[in-house]
């Protein structure tokens, strides 16, 4: 499993998606969203949406949207693999901490996200509570520090395969025996 920006000419599949879950984005944009694609069949697995509001020309809130797994790839660790992305490219844009606003908040708590009263929410997301809250009454706010994001080992093991291996290459996969080889560049040590 590998994630990745979606492509242009994945608008219609997404919107679809969107569709499906009933899933509200009156912002739509492709570029937004990131894919969990399946490295053996290309199946694309799951999407989220990485959203900046800028609501002043100081403050910039990060809001993690749209999450969804398709029914075939739920529990295998899709999930937390989009949610670790969208972390790690928030990072990369000096980003601290991300917003959500589901009415699965459960789902969220394992990775450290907490709730967040709506009179502590920063513009524009009392008022995106209020539109999701919509389409998913229920839905709460919750907020993660990237500082505390954690995916849970048990996540973890599931995205380097089902025996817990990962694919690292190693000296012995190439018929190199490690204790009598030599290296051009060995400093003895």
């Amino acid at each position: 499993m590998h994630t990745r920006d979606a492509k242009n000419h994945e608008e219609v599949w997404l919107l679809d998606r969107l569709d499906d879950y009933g899933f509200e984005d009156p912002a739509f944009r492709s570029r937004d969203y990131v894919l969990a694609v399946d490295e053996a069949t290309n199946e694309r697995a799951g999407f989220a949406r990485f959203r900046v509001h800028t609501p002043d020309d100081t403050a910039r809130v990060c809001e993690f949207t749209n999450i969804g797994v398709l029914d075939d790839w739920r529990g295998r660790g899709v999930g937390a693999h989009l949610l670790a992305y969208l972390v790690a490219d928030a990072r990369e844009q000096g980003i601290e901490e991300a917003y959500a606003l589901t009415d699965e908040p459960a789902y969220l708590d394992q990775f450290g996200f907490e709730r967040v009263d709506e009179a502590e929410l920063p513009p524009p997301l009392g008022d995106r509570l209020a539109a999701t809250r919509e389409s998913q009454p229920d839905a709460e706010a919750l907020c993660v520090a990237f500082d505390a994001f954690e995916v849970p080992e048990r996540l973890q093991r599931r995205f380097a395969g089902d025996d817990g291996s990962d694919d690292a290459d190693a000296g012995e996969d190439f018929g190199i025996d490690s204790d009598t080889a030599t290296y051009k560049y060995d400093t003895g040590g």
